[in-house]
């Protein structure tokens, strides 16, 4: 059996931080986003796949080339223009063959609930989650193990099943495909095909989904996803831990990466590769800091995601943050996570201020922001890449690039 990766829209929806063209790929537990989803597969016993690409596509096929460097079969297709999931799935029809799985390349999923997947033999199989406001999701309506109907955002929901978007097809749904018309959003739905397989009588389930499940569609979902992946990590120390850091619970090292005397670090957190730690900082749970990264004295970080050659300044604070690469934090930046009145923090996304379902979050930098020393950090802040302050700034919500 194959699996169908869709990632044309990989990170679309994460843009603030990269630049317009970005050379490498989010990373969520220092490594990329999708390679878990692959990992998850291959967990299942599932060797080929076919990646339908188009943002990042460059970066996606030099991470992952023919895959043989993974054990594993990579083919690609690039999909022309984002028209709707029935659309992307379709460029999928020369490559796959009988029963095939599709999933998004943001979205972490478990390999137990892709192991059910694949001992399922219907025309098609919906994952649903149960989900307390049905409402807001696309929802399905049952009769014993069969859906009847596919509702998009129901009123009056009829079950609490929502569609998670990941599914097993036989290729009989190209046929559905090709007949599917642009819905209101002027769009191809994937749903709409189902839909139709439904009417005509093909036998179409549903698989709940019980593990671990995490759509990644804003930046702050990757701060969720860290947390769950870095559960699994293993204690391992390729690097140098000098006699007086102190390292807690399950804390993995990178190969040349240096923990110096008085880092004090407490699991789960993974650190990369030629790193330089400390002296003196403190480093809490479910913190990823990734490759050439180098964090100063006395700083205090917990449950963020620091990518690759990012430096961050002595006397900092840092918590519950996205940090792109090649960031540098002045000396004394802080930033703050938590509002006073213990509500939801909001975030500006796209001109809109949304709420981020999220009781902490701190800053989204982008890629290759500086700031002076001493800058202010306020709560739900997106910094766009190349940004930067002045010393002593205050920044609140949305600072544009210069």
């Amino acid at each position: 059996m194959k699996v169908v990766i869709l990632a044309a829209g990989e990170g679309t929806r994460m843009r603030p931080l990269t630049a317009s063209k970005p050379k490498v790929m989010l990373p969520i537990a220092n490594k990329p986003m999708m390679e878990h989803t692959i990992n998850a597969a291959v967990g299942a016993g599932i060797r080929e796949f076919l990646i339908v690409t188009g943002y990042r596509e460059d970066a996606i096929m030099e991470h992952f080339k023919d895959g043989s460097h993974l054990g594993i079969s990579v083919e690609y297709v690039h999909q022309e223009e984002q028209l709707g999931t029935a659309n992307a799935i379709g460029y999928a029809k020369d490559y796959v063959k009988g029963h095939f799985i599709v999933l998004n390349g943001d979205m972490l999923v478990s390999t137990e609930h892709i192991r059910h997947l694949v001992s399922r033999s219907e025309d098609a199989i919906i994952s649903v989650k149960e989900v307390e406001e049905p409402s807001h999701f696309g929802v399905i309506e049952t009769e014993e193990e069969k859906v009847t109907r596919i509702i998009e955002k129901p009123k009056n929901p009829p079950t609490n099943l929502a569609n998670a978007g990941i599914y097993l097809f036989d290729d009989v749904i190209f046929d559905y495909i090709d007949k599917t018309g642009k819905s209101k959003r002027g769009e191809y739905e994937i749903t709409d095909s189902l839909q139709m397989m439904i009417d005509d009588g093909c036998s179409v389930g549903y698989e709940i989904l019980t593990s671990e499940w995490i759509d990644i569609g804003r930046p702050w979902d990757m701060l969720e996803a860290n947390k769950v992946l870095l559960e699994n990590i293993n204690n391992n120390h390729e690097g140098t831990v000098e006699p007086y850091a102190t390292l807690h619970g399950n804390v993995k090292v990178g190969k040349d990466t240096i923990i110096r005397n008085g880092a004090y670090i407490v699991g789960p957190v993974v650190i990369g590769e030629n790193c330089d730690i400390g002296p003196n900082c403190f480093i809490r749970p479910s913190t990823a800091i990734g490759n050439d990264v180098h964090i100063g004295n006395a700083v205090e970080i917990k449950n963020s995601i620091i990518m690759d050659g990012t430096k961050i300044g002595h006397l900092s604070y840092l918590g519950d943050s996205v940090i792109g690469t090649a960031c540098n934090f002045g000396a004394g930046t802080k930033v703050a996570n938590l509002r006073h009145d213990n509500k939801n923090v909001k975030s500006m996304v796209k001109g809109e201020l949304v709420d981020t379902c999220r009781r902490k979050l701190g800053v989204i930098m982008g890629d290759d922001v500086h700031t002076g020393i001493n800058t202010s950090i306020n709560i739900g802040t997106v910094m766009e890449p190349g940004s930067s302050t002045m010393p002593g700034e205050v920044v609140m919500y949305k600072r544009k690039t210069n």
